[in-house]
């Protein structure tokens, strides 16, 4: 018989509304510790059947859901959601998440697509114990070649997990050129940041470079230069592309060279660069500003409103009159009507008239659970500022 975790009689979990999390402060006792990494029942203070899902009793969120029905997390399982998680993405080519955490019923698995090979990252117990079946199944759905597990993000400590990077045939992977929507990258998938590359913004790189074409750009936080090089691909008059990441600004200029494309990229802290510039006459017609996330929790969100406000602020000054603002934000805890409302406080600061031209979002190979916000982060909006 399947154990079951209990929900506190005063709980008002948003598990009870659809959302696939249970934290320890929601239940009545926690389970003994031997149940960590296996699969248990949840139920309501009345004893209702809740859903299944995977156990860690040193995790903050103890419980994620994975079916409403009775399931085992076996390679039947573990095949039928991977299964459905590579037909939700077919036609979006050979560069895209292919697995999404629990927007794909596989809570704690993340897996990029590069061509040839996955990045797969591992943040929960249950699917660390299987990650050889995973990896399989992978390998067997995708053709991959190789299989990265970059298992070395944070996260994986509040499940008592140990930090590692490895590949599924022991093998290093090598970094390479690859070609990435007509651009060529130097990826290093093995030992880059995060899986290597951030595919949830390449939509966004095309919507911004159609507004390039003989305009003065600026692409903040740069990273590896995607938004700087299509803007330069799409005949922009200049661009300069900033990001404090010394070895970020490296590659964007190694990406810029290999493609022949004018773009210069200097290694600077944003803010103080638009601190220093703050006098100097309005210099861009096309701004990006694709900042790391400011909330990574919820008692981060209002210094991190200020943050982004103080950001566009100084953007919006330093744009020329009907310059254009893409400005995004990758944290989950910043809703868009928070978003908006710090755009709005921001171009009032300004003394600008702001029209929204575009809202962007997530790309459908990150698919967002309804009943979970947690699962949709990327947003933002292509302005212009008059």
């Amino acid at each position: 018989m399947t154990a079951s975790l209990k929900l506190k009689p005063n709980a008002t979990s948003r598990v009870l509304t659809g959302h696939p999390w249970v934290f320890v402060n929601e239940c009545e006792a926690l389970l003994p510790a031997v149940h960590d990494g296996e699969v248990v029942e949840c139920r309501d203070r009345t004893g209702r059947f809740l859903g299944t899902g995977i156990y860690n009793s040193k995790s903050q969120i103890v419980w994620r859901r994975l079916s409403r029905d009775r399931v085992a997390l076996d390679e039947a399982y573990l095949k039928g959601a991977l299964e459905r998680a590579v037909s939700r993405r077919i036609g979006l080519g050979d560069f895209k998440r292919l697995v999404w955490s629990e927007s794909d019923d596989l809570p704690g698995v993340v897996a990029d697509q590069f061509g040839g090979t996955l990045v797969v990252q591992i943040q929960t117990l249950a699917m660390e114990r299987r990650s050889a079946v995973i990896s399989d199944v992978l390998a067997e759905l995708t053709g991959a070649q190789e299989i990265i597990f970059r298992n070395d993000a944070n996260i994986r400590k509040l499940e008592g997990l140990p930090a590692g990077v490895h590949t599924r045939s022991g093998k290093d992977w090598e970094p390479r050129w690859v070609k990435i929507d007509g651009l060529d990258y130097w990826l290093d998938l093995q030992g880059g940041q995060k899986t290597g590359f951030y595919l949830d913004q390449r939509q966004q790189h095309a919507v911004v470079a159609k507004y390039a074409a003989g305009r003065r750009v600026l692409d903040a936080f740069c990273n590896q230069g995607s938004f700087a090089l299509h803007c330069a691909k799409a005949g922009a008059a200049s661009v300069l592309g900033l990001d404090s990441a010394f070895d970020a600004v490296g590659q964007a200029k190694k990406n810029a060279d290999r493609n022949g494309l004018k773009a210069e990229f200097t290694g600077a802290n944003v803010f103080d660069w638009f601190t220093a510039q703050r006098e100097a006459a309005p210099a861009w017609d096309l701004i990006i500003l694709d900042p790391p996330p400011f909330a990574k929790s919820k008692s981060a969100l209002d210094g991190a409103m200020r943050g982004y406000k103080e950001l566009n602020l100084r953007a919006m000054k330093a744009l020329t009159p009907g310059g254009i603002l893409a400005t995004y934000t990758c944290s989950h805890h910043m809703q868009d009507a928070q978003l908006r409302e710090v755009l709005a406080e921001a171009a009032a600061d300004a003394k600008k008239r702001v029209h929204v031209l575009e809202y962007c979002h997530q790309p459908p190979d990150h698919p967002v659970l309804v009943t979970m916000p947690e699962s949709e982060y990327l947003r933002g909006y292509v302005l212009r500022v008059e």
